[in-house]
């Protein structure tokens, strides 16, 4: 698919570590992260058929029992190609 766009929310007891944006290379694919408030956003020229694993590092900063968003990806140009994934809880202990 070309033009995709992959939106990753997090759980407000995350912050991103790349406050950066900028274009990525991982895993021999190429696209362009954007990190804003609640989300990341990534953005695909071309994506080939296949299984993905995304990674970017993260801090956690509070604790507690939280809600992770869901991760939803896109085709800019066909939006009825899109898919996400189910929504976590995520239970931060202290050590």
């Amino acid at each position: 698919m070309e033009y995709v766009h992959m939106k990753d929310m997090r759980a407000s007891c995350f912050e991103p570590q790349n406050v950066l944006s900028g274009y990525r290379y991982q895993g021999g694919l190429g696209y362009y992260e954007s990190t804003s408030d609640a989300a990341t956003n990534f953005f695909f020229d071309y994506l080939p058929k296949g299984t993905y694993v995304f990674e970017y590092p993260l801090r956690v900063f509070h604790q507690g029992d939280f809600s992770n968003g869901i991760t939803s990806i896109q085709c800019m140009y066909a939006p009825e190609f899109t898919s996400h994934s189910e929504g976590v809880r995520v239970n931060v202990k202290e050590k």
